[in-house]
């Protein structure tokens, strides 16, 4: 409804599909599978079920990050899972992520496997599993989980609030749209007082604050989330914009972003990961 100064909510909310945008074939207000499909396994034990979506990208860099230091046992197979298609909802994936969402994981190292689903606890179990990441004095690790936790409370602002409406809703709501800036440009401003005195989120060393952090607020300020830089004037949040460049260039979040991805240029895209080598045949 566009004018949404005439909509009276009923007495019980009734789901209606063709009223949901652009996701309106896939969101549901109910959990479960909607058919039988097994998940496939490679031979690694890490098998990752992802889409390079913002949370999707957090788990690929840290897994690359993880085998550019040296962890060999972070190898991993990256599955594909078309989100538009509905491939979430099949019994395999749900079996491993009750609620359907994007990355979710196996460890199949342990025995029984390990099921893991939402990114910050991935990146959290990683971190632990390997010993890095994560500083082990105390405070710097306090420090460290404290922007992992501010990350998994405030993307919901800027994907499910800012990023629905300004981009996916199927009607401009301008009230909407300026609740939701707001917010987005206070996490800005957050993450931009915090990096002024501090190379990285949790201090002087980078760690899984900035992995998860970046593919959500690193992005956005680089001009590729939404086609919403001039909009939220990210330029003028110079610590965030000298912060989000530095770890752009970083080898393994650059092999990161590619991996799972279905747009964008064909040299950016490795639909799915199950070697290193994959890379090197990137677009051929």
């Amino acid at each position: 409804m566009d004018d949404q100064t005439t909509y009276t909510p009923p007495a019980v909310w009734k789901w209606d599909k063709q009223n949901g945008g652009a996701f309106s074939s896939i969101n549901r207000p109910i959990s479960g599978p909607t058919h039988d499909k097994d998940l496939p396994i490679g031979k690694h034990p890490l098998q990752l079920y992802s889409l390079a979506t913002p949370n999707g990208v957090k788990v690929t860099v840290m897994l690359e990050e993880l085998l550019a230091l040296g962890h060999s046992g972070a190898e991993y197979d990256a599955w594909l899972i078309k989100i538009s298609d509905g491939d979430q909802f099949s019994s395999g994936f749900v079996e491993v992520n009750p609620n359907s969402k994007i990355p979710a994981m196996m460890d199949h190292s342990t025995t029984p496997p390990t099921r893991l689903f939402e990114s910050g606890s991935i990146l959290l179990y990683l971190a632990e599993k390997f010993d890095a990441l994560l500083s082990k004095d105390p405070k710097a690790r306090a420090e460290t989980i404290n922007w992992l936790f501010w990350q998994m409370g405030s993307a919901p602002y800027l994907g499910g609030g800012f990023g629905h409406f300004y981009a996916y809703a199927p009607s401009k709501i301008e009230y909407a749209i300026d609740r939701f800036t707001m917010e987005v440009k206070r996490e800005l401003d957050v993450l931009d007082r915090r990096l002024a005195d501090n190379t990285y989120l949790a201090g002087d060393e980078y760690s899984i604050a900035d992995v998860a952090i970046w593919p959500w607020y690193g992005v956005l300020a680089l001009g590729g989330l939404y086609d919403a830089a001039t909009f939220l004037d990210v330029k003028s949040y110079k610590n965030v914009q000298r912060w989000a460049k530095a770890i752009a260039e970083r080898p393994a979040v650059k092999r990161g972003r590619m991996v799972n991805r279905t747009w964008g240029e064909a040299s950016e895209q490795l639909l799915e990961r199950h070697a290193a080598s994959d890379f090197d045949n990137i677009g051929g």
